[in-house]
């Protein structure tokens, strides 16, 4: 790492707190769009149809997102963290104002996925910013503000979405994004400096097509296989093929480009290998819990959409919480290895407490298992950027972030897929065709008592194989967890030459 003043992104004129407020306003907008519409969903469906393609509604911002991250952040590596921003905020935009003259879900998805293309951009770059003004030790802290900033925006996101649709109408959900985008684009000009020089640049245009490729083939194999298709079927085979091919052109992509969209020699780096394999399973726990669990809400316990979206405080005090204290406990002592450990066992003991629940559990009790869960993710977000950018080189800092968002935004897509194809598979053996088109609430109520309690009821019983799934990914992270080897947090930009950073 160079000294901050060798980073053209770090201007102590502007101050560290200006610059940290603009990267929050750009981690709370892109986590709003990302949340936003959680609550909302069952309204939506109800307007546009298409319930087949609920998950997608998700899932296209994840994928799109999970795409766009390493793009965004080589690109802030080369031109500067400014630009970057900025234009990742007009993708956001544009992106919002299609989803709100969306007239049918086939194209509300088309805008997520645009939503998605900016969102992963702001995230990554936000936090790669974060290492541009402040020491090793000093990012824990930080990274576990921003950890809890994104926490908070999770639970902010499907309430607002619940009170909007309560009040006004779905489309002002994605309006909403209009004013806070202009207001970060005022924060972003005024706090971040341009890059100064103008360097010619190699952009390794095969290496991003490829790994965007193989990441929008493995989700969509994942989504479409054992559901829309059989996973035999020529549309499987092929998608898996083209993931393969790929991955294959990647590799040899990056063995090749002068500067390459992701080192290969990063995936030498046991902080950015284990991190990111930690990274990738608790996504799937967590976006698994922030779909399932609004819908469980409504049309189990009758939640209004405002009080499904509230129905997620307990879990994401848990994680502003637990991603704060992780952030103070780095600071303070400069250590890491154990958090993430932790909170992984927590966040498996979270998940299989989740998969007992039924029509009748208490929602007391479904709040003290959702605060378990949010224990369990909070300090896996900030442990993980701290640790792979104390690793790796100041010359690949924002890629090297960027893999922590893209591996968890993976874990994310891939998870909801797979928790939804699960989900809906065992709906359908619990309750046949009732309900399973149009379900609702207000649909739920106007069914016979008997036939009511037995959507409900195996509506409950289709969610056990989610958390299942989802336990055990926190397992699997628990057990990589243990392999992390630790490099004490230092308190100077003095570099840091290891044999296992990328060069």
């Amino acid at each position: 790492m160079t000294a901050p003043s060798d980073n053209p992104d770090h201007h102590p004129d502007a101050g560290v707190a200006l610059t940290m407020g603009a990267v929050v306003s750009v981690l709370l907008l892109a986590a709003l769009g990302q949340t936003i519409i959680t609550a909302a969903l069952p309204i939506i469906v109800g307007d546009l149809g298409g319930l087949e393609h609920i998950s997608w509604a998700i899932t296209a911002y994840l994928l799109a997102a999970t795409v766009a991250s390493p793009v965004y952040g080589k690109l802030g590596d080369m031109f500067g963290r400014k630009i970057v921003l900025q234009a990742g905020i007009l993708v956001f935009l544009a992106g919002s104002l299609i989803a709100a003259f969306s007239f049918n879900m086939t194209m509300l998805v088309i805008a997520r996925f645009v939503q998605g293309l900016g969102g992963g951009g702001l995230i990554v770059t936000a936090m790669a910013a974060v290492a541009d003004v402040l020491p090793p030790r000093q990012r824990g802290r930080a990274q576990g503000v921003l950890g809890a900033a994104f926490g908070l925006s999770t639970v902010i996101g499907p309430l607002l979405g619940g009170l909007i649709v309560d009040h006004l109408s779905w489309p002002w959900l994605f309006a909403v994004n209009l004013p806070v985008g202009l207001v970060a684009l005022a924060v972003i000009a005024f706090a971040f400096k341009g890059k100064p020089e103008r360097v010619a640049r190699k952009i390794d245009y095969l290496g991003a097509t490829s790994l965007a490729a193989f990441l929008a083939a493995l989700v969509m194999v994942t989504s479409l296989g054992g559901t829309v298709v059989p996973w035999l079927s020529p549309v499987s085979i092929g998608l898996a093929a083209v993931a393969i091919l790929a991955l294959a052109t990647f590799i040899v992509a990056e063995s090749r480009a002068a500067e390459p969209i992701l080192p290969l020699s990063l995936f030498r780096n046991n902080a950015f290998l284990v991190s990111n394999a930690v990274g990738f399973a608790v996504g799937t726990a967590m976006f698994g819990a922030i779909t399932f669990v609004p819908l469980f809400l409504q049309i189990v316990k009758g939640f209004s959409p405002t009080q499904a979206g509230m129905g997620l405080l307990p879990m994401m005090l848990g994680l502003i919480g637990a991603s704060t204290a992780a952030g103070q406990i780095m600071a303070r002592t400069g250590r890491y290895k154990h958090l993430p450990i932790a909170s992984t066992a927590l966040l498996a003991i979270g998940a299989l407490l989740m998969s007992t629940i039924t029509a009748q559990t208490p929602y007391p009790l479904v709040m003290a298992y959702l605060a378990t869960i949010g224990c369990g993710i909070g300090p896996v977000m900030s442990v993980g950027v701290t640790a792979i950018q104390n690793a790796v080189p100041r010359a690949v800092m924002g890629v090297a972030t960027a893999s922590a968002n893209m591996f968890r935004q993976t874990g994310g897509s891939v998870g909801t897929a797979v928790l939804g194809a699960v989900f809906a598979h065992h709906l359908a053996l619990e309750v046949g065709e009732t309900g399973t088109r149009g379900l609702s609430a207000e649909v739920i109520a106007r069914m016979p008592p008997e036939t009511a309690q037995r959507v409900m009821d195996g509506y409950a019983a289709a969610l056990h194989p989610v958390f299942w799934i989802a336990a055990a990914a926190a397992l699997f992270a628990f057990a990589i967890g243990w392999l992390l080897v630790e490099v004490p947090l230092e308190d100077t930009f003095e570099p840091r030459n290891e044999p296992s950073a990328a060069e």
